[in-house]
C-alpha cells in the first residue's frame, strides 16, 4: 500500500508536480492538509488535472500565499494541529514548502510529520545549493524520528549532486522527474514510469 508525504527541501521545487505523479501511477488518494494561497489555484486543482482521481478536502484553507502560521493569522484563524488527521488507507499527502516551515507559531511541519508516523520522500533540485538545502532537511526530519523513503530529485540531470546526497545523507535514491514542457497527465505518466519504481514507493 501507497501511505507516505511528500515534502521538499524549498517551496516551488515540483512537490505537487512529484505528489500528482505518484498518486495518478497508483491509484493512491491525495490530500493536501494546509493550502495557503488561493488566487492561484489550489495543488488539489493541479493534481486534478494531471490525472489524479481520489482528493480528500485540505483541512484548512487559507488565502494568502505564504507560511501557513502567518496565512492563517492574516485570516483570523487558529490552526489546531491536533485536528489535522491524515485520511485512513491509502495516500499521498503533501506538506507546504520545506520541512521546517512553520504551521503555527510552536510548531513546524516536520513535528507534524513525527505525529503522523508515515514515511517521507523529500523532494530536492538537482542544481546548485541542493546539496546543503537536502542534507540540512535530512537532519531535520532524523533528529525527529521521521522515517525517510528516499529522495526524488527534480531538474536537469545532476549525477554527482545526486549522489552525493544519497551517499552522505544515508539515503535512497528513489529516481530523477525532469522538468516537463508542457506539462500534462501523460507526459507525466511517462516520465515517472521511465524514472522510477512504483514498488519503492510502497509499504
Amino acid at each position: 500500500m501507497i501511505r507516505l508525504i511528500v515534502t521538499g527541501t524549498d517551496t516551488g521545487i515540483g512537490k505537487t508536480v512529484l505528489s500528482a505523479a505518484i498518486a495518478a501511477a497508483t491509484g493512491t488518494p491525495y490530500w493536501k492538509p494546509i493550502q495557503s494561497g488561493l488566487a492561484d489555484g489550489e495543488d488539489a486543482d493541479a493534481v486534478a488535472a494531471l490525472g489524479v482521481r481520489h482528493i480528500h478536502p485540505s483541512a484548512y484553507r487559507l488565502t494568502a500565499p505564504l507560511s501557513p502560521h502567518r496565512a492563517a493569522e492574516c485570516d483570523g484563524i487558529t490552526i489546531d494541529p491536533d485536528g489535522i488527521v491524515p485520511p485512513d488507507g491509502a495516500l499521498v499527502a503533501e506538506g507546504a514548502g520545506g520541512v521546517l516551515v512553520p504551521v503555527t507559531r510552536d510548531l513546524l511541519f516536520a513535528d507534524l510529520f513525527a505525529r503522523w508516523r508515515m514515511p517521507v520522500v523529500l523532494a530536492a533540485r538537482t542544481s546548485l545549493g541542493t546539496i546543503n538545502h537536502s542534507l540540512l532537511s535530512i537532519e531535520a526530519l532524523r533528529a525527529r524520528g521521521v522515517p525517510i523513503l528516499g529522495v526524488a530529485f527534480i531538474g536537469e540531470a545532476n549525477a554527482d549532486n545526486e549522489a552525493t546526497i544519497a551517499a552522505m545523507g544515508g539515503v535512497r535514491r528513489l529516481g530523477r522527474l525532469p522538468w516537463i514542457d508542457p506539462l500534462d497527465g501523460e507526459r507525466l505518466g511517462h516520465a515517472f514510469a521511465a524514472q522510477f519504481r512504483i514498488e519503492d514507493f510502497a509499504q
